[in-house]
C-alpha cells in the first residue's frame, strides 16, 4: 500500500517519473506476495481483504488520479493545488470506483480461480499508465489527443465496464514457466518485450489494448458458436 500511496501522492504532483518507479514496486510486491503465498499453500480471509485494500490504491485510486491530471491538464490546470478541484476532472475517478466494485466481486466470486470474469485492475492500470507516458514523453505528438475528453471520457467509461462485466479474461500471472498452458501468457510477453524495443512509452497502452481486444474477440466467437 505504500508504494501505492506513493505513487498517487506523485502523478498528482506532477512526479511521473517517481510516480511510474512507485508503481512498479507496487505491481512487483503484489505479483510477489501473491506468489510467496501460492508456493507456501497458506492463505486466509484477513490476507485477501488486506491485499485488496493495497490494490485498490495501487490499481483503483492511482489510474484515477492520471485520469484527473491528463483530464486537468486539458482544462487548463498543470499539476495539482490543494484545495483547488478541476470538477470537469471529476469523471476520471468512475475508474477508481469500478475497480472498487471489481475487487470485491473478486473476493467473491469463486468463478475466478486460474482466470478472471471482468477485466483485471492491473491490466487496466498498465493501460493507463501507458496514457501518462505518452502523456509525459509526447510520443509521436500524441500528447493532446491524450489529455482530449473526447478520448478520454470514452476510455474511462469502456474500463469502467470491462472491470465489472461478466467477460472472461486470461490471467497474465504465471503459476509455473512451462510454455504449456502458459501459451496466451508467454505471446503477450513476446509481443510486449517487442513493442517495447519499437514503440518504447505507448507500448503499455498499446499492448493492453491488444490484450482486451483479443480477449473481446475470443468472448464473441464464444458466443457465436
Amino acid at each position: 500500500m505504500f508504494f501505492g500511496s506513493s505513487a498517487v501522492v506523485a502523478v498528482l504532483y506532477g512526479y511521473f517519473t517517481e510516480a511510474f518507479l512507485f508503481f512498479i514496486a507496487a505491481g512487483i510486491a503484489d505479483y510477489a506476495d501473491g506468489f510467496v503465498a501460492r508456493i507456501l499453500n497458506v492463505s486466509s480471509d484477513v490476507g485477501k481483504q488486506l491485499d485488496s485494500m493495497g490494490d485498490m490504491v495501487s490499481f483503483g485510486v492511482f489510474p484515477g488520479a492520471i485520469y484527473y491530471v491528463l483530464l486537468a491538464h486539458y482544462f487548463g490546470e498543470d499539476g495539482f493545488h490543494p484545495g483547488v478541484l478541476v470538477f470537469a476532472a471529476l469523471p476520471a475517478f468512475c475508474v477508481t470506483v469500478f475497480s472498487g466494485l471489481r475487487l470485491a466481486k473478486f473476493n467473491l466470486d469463486t468463478r475466478q480461480t486460474e482466470n478472471f470474469i471482468g477485466l483485471p485492475t492491473p491490466a487496466a492500470t498498465l493501460l493507463t499508465v501507458g496514457l501518462l507516458t505518452i502523456f509525459y514523453k509526447n510520443s509521436f505528438g500524441l500528447q493532446d489527443a491524450v489529455t482530449n475528453p473526447y478520448f478520454l471520457l470514452p476510455v474511462i467509461a469502456i474500463l469502467s465496464y470491462l472491470l465489472v462485466s461478466e467477460i472472461p479474461f486470461f490471467s497474465l500471472k504465471f503459476k509455473k514457466f512451462t510454455w504449456k498452458g502458459n501459451e496466451e501468457r508467454f505471446s503477450i510477453l513476446l509481443l510486449s518485450l517487442v513493442l517495447l524495443f519499437i514503440l518504447k512509452e505507448p507500448a503499455f497502452f498499446v499492448v493492453i489494448a491488444l490484450y482486451i481486444f483479443f480477449n473481446l474477440m475470443k468472448y464473441v466467437l464464444s458466443v457465436l458458436r
